[in-house]
């Protein structure tokens, strides 16, 4: 499981010795870009649609789209836009207008959105990205932990697994857990290390060594378990 810590992470002085980390960079606050482009292991870059809605704006995909176009490349990546909240309509409009390789992106299933769309997606994206949302926004709740059970089930009953790639959205919580997540990223350690009085880089390190599984073992079947 591919590690992503989130940014900005202020002072320069913590960020630097996380040199060689993985890091998730967001178009609504790209202030570590650069320095994340030159010193990470790969970087994932968000497209701020979290942000964005939690803040009642939305996003210029234009400009995410060219703000993407020098830093893609190599194991670097990228969110697809999406729209938080939105139908599968929306975000198949949305996941239409990616201008760059399907190795380079990843779309996003929100998990209020119907299995069937999960299921489109997986079946012609090498990655994709889970998103909390609707009676699931609160990652680990129990609602949670059903829905994800079932788009797992769903995804190794259709053979996705374990070759599709699942990154779990503000999900590091969850490593250790059972889902076989092959990334996801948070910002636990740029907005928790100055409470808490722990070294940043020690905090990453700490968080780097707890992994997913790389298999998933299918939950009982329940009624409805495939209903959107």
């Amino acid at each position: 499981m591919i590690h992503y810590h989130g940014t900005p992470l202020t002072p320069r002085s913590a960020l630097l010795p996380l040199a060689g980390k993985h890091f998730c960079v967001s178009f609504a606050a790209p202030g570590d870009a650069d320095w994340c482009l030159q010193h990470a292991q790969s970087v994932m870059w968000d497209s701020g649609a979290f942000s964005a809605h939690t803040k009642g704006h939305q996003v210029d995909w234009a400009a995410y789209f060219a703000w993407l176009a020098p830093r893609l490349g190599g194991e670097n990546w990228a969110v697809v836009p999406d729209v938080i909240d939105g139908d599968a309509e929306a975000q198949r409009a949305l996941v239409s207008r990616w201008p760059y390789p399907k190795v380079a992106g990843a779309p996003v299933w929100h998990l209020a959105l119907p299995i069937d769309y999960l299921l489109e997606i997986a079946s012609s994206w090498p990655r994709i990205c889970f998103g909390s949302s609707g009676r699931y926004w609160q990652v680990g709740s129990p609602d949670w932990c059903r829905r994800v059970d079932e788009a797992f089930n769903a995804l190794a009953q259709h053979g996705h697994l374990p070759w599709l790639k699942v990154h779990m959205l503000r999900g590091l919580a969850m490593a250790g857990d059972r889902w076989p997540f092959s990334s996801a990223d948070s910002v636990n350690v740029a907005r928790n290390f100055k409470d808490s009085n722990t070294d940043p880089e020690r905090m990453s390190r700490r968080i780097d060594a707890i992994q997913c599984p790389i298999r998933w073992t299918p939950t009982p079947q329940q009624e409805g378990l495939f209903a959107a």
